[in-house]
């Protein structure tokens, strides 16, 4: 049985039907998890959608309204659900290189390029309200490397994915109204909270099965303990307190 943490708005189809009916025929959910995290990676999940994808599985939430338990649950059927779906991430180091905006795009267009090519969507819906996937200018000074000048280098040579001719609508609290959005919340979730799980096995100290490289009391020991470890992002603000540690 699914248990949710919050009852919240279910999410549906209505915004990518409004989509469809103005000619797209794929259209794609975005979310992302573990922006907030001070260890482990920043993860992406797009899901693409089509008119005859029919209603979602039930009990599909954005994944902060479904518990752990539920979220393990539900994935085979989210994913069995969606015409198609991928995951990209930006490593911790990544997160540190590009600072949070640039790290997100990188994971997003990392996550659009693992798409089939012949499931490439022309319309995307984002979660929040920016449009993190659009280019910024070039800053000037010595900050420039954690904009889009290091960014684009990885990720858009040789990509053959033309992002900037996809439909985007970023779109506040899509998570929980958009059933493509909910859904890419879900898989992206389950996904890092499992690379987690493995990670805490390899670095036991900081409590990464329970906290998924978030804040905890335990992780914090750990930290205080051990020291940064080689999957903790040196750049966020908590990890000065932590840096002669171990």
């Amino acid at each position: 049985m699914l248990v949710q943490m919050s009852s919240g708005r279910i999410p549906d189809l209505s915004i990518e039907e409004m989509f469809f009916s103005a000619g797209h025929a794929l259209v794609a959910g975005m979310d992302e998890v573990g922006r907030g995290a001070w260890a482990g990676p920043l993860t992406v999940g797009v899901v693409v959608v089509e008119s005859s994808s029919g209603i979602q599985p039930a009990g599909l939430r954005d994944s902060k309204d479904l518990s752990e338990k539920a979220r393990e649950a539900i994935f085979p059927a989210v994913a069995g659900w969606c015409r198609t779906w991928s995951i990209g991430h930006a490593t911790n180091s990544e997160c540190d290189d590009l600072g949070m905006t640039g790290a997100l795009r990188l994971a997003a267009r990392n996550a659009i390029r693992a798409l089939p090519p012949h499931l490439m969507p022309s319309a995307l819906i984002l979660d929040g309200a920016v449009n993190f996937l659009a280019d910024r200018p070039q800053p000037m000074g010595m900050d420039a490397r954690r904009d889009v000048g290091v960014m684009d280098a990885s990720v858009d040579a040789g990509m053959a994915v033309d992002i900037g001719a996809m439909e985007v609508k970023a779109m506040p609290h899509a998570d929980s109204t958009c059933a493509s959005v909910a859904a890419a919340s879900v898989l992206a979730k389950v996904t890092r909270d499992r690379i987690m799980r493995t990670l805490a096995e390899l670095y036991p100290a900081y409590d990464l099965d329970r906290c998924k490289g978030y804040h905890s009391p335990a992780h914090v020991m750990g930290l205080a303990s051990y020291g940064l470890s080689d999957i903790h992002r040196r750049s966020w603000s908590f990890a000065s307190r932590f840096a002669d540690s171990g």
